[in-house]
């Protein structure tokens, strides 16, 4: 089910509302406009009309694997449904955590958070528009010539999430990891982390461990796993 408003704050922010007061899973709720969108860590994200601001809702079983590994699942399915309206004639290329790149410009980001067993799961799209003023290159989906109607958009990336769930919670973690990865830049890409504590590290991008957690191959011959924090391509 698909609900659309006009305008809201947060469809994240209603989308917590909505399950702390007993909404069902496969709920979406998209906003034509957002007045207080955000992102990972506290960001802004604008959002003018045109681009996509959406949430989705999962009830989490005693059989499901992690709950963070929703992200990897949500970043499947909509490299999917970009790919579904763009084609192949641009790289479509899968950054951790949450980023979904367009020839190494970010035209997407992924949010989740949680309530109790509802991990609400928030996805903005530059569809027609992106930001000029960040600390990296964007991009949108007009900017490579697709002109995408969000509502057309949502229909296609529910229908991808859906399935990208049922393997999720049918097959486990694996699968989709498997596909995160072939989606992904290729191992040995170099990298910056900036870790939660303000660090920054570098390394070579060594894949996914069996939790969806970023693997970085040191200088020294060692492995980094992390869990959390911003990932740069170099």
């Amino acid at each position: 089910m698909i609900r659309t408003l006009a305008e809201t704050g947060s469809t994240n922010a209603d989308m917590l509302d909505l399950a702390r007061s007993g909404a069902s899973e496969g709920l979406w709720l998209r906003a034509e406009r957002q007045t207080g969108g955000r992102g990972r860590q506290g960001r802004t994200w604008v959002s003018p009309p045109g681009n996509l601001y959406t949430s989705t809702l999962v009830r989490l079983r005693p059989t499901d694997p992690e709950a963070a590994s929703l992200a990897l699942v949500a970043a499947v399915a909509l490299e999917e449904a970009v790919r579904a309206h763009l084609g192949d004639a641009v790289v479509a290329m899968l950054k951790w955590p949450n980023d979904l790149l367009l020839d190494g410009a970010k035209l997407s980001g992924i949010l989740l958070e949680r309530a109790g067993d509802a991990v609400v799961i928030g996805i903005g799209v530059n569809l027609a528009h992106h930001p000029h003023d960040l600390d990296r290159a964007a991009t949108s989906l007009a900017a490579h010539g697709a002109i995408v109607d969000p509502a057309a958009f949502q229909e296609t990336l529910a229908d991808a999430f859906a399935r990208w769930l049922g393997v999720w919670r049918g097959q486990g973690l694996a699968p989709v990891r498997t596909r995160w990865l072939e989606r992904a830049h290729s191992p040995g890409t170099p990298l910056t982390a900036r870790l939660p504590d303000g660090s920054a590290l570098d390394g070579l991008f060594d894949g996914l461990d069996a939790s969806g957690a970023l693997v970085l191959r040191l200088a020294d011959g060692g492995r980094r796993v992390i869990h959390a924090g911003d990932i740069f391509l170099l």
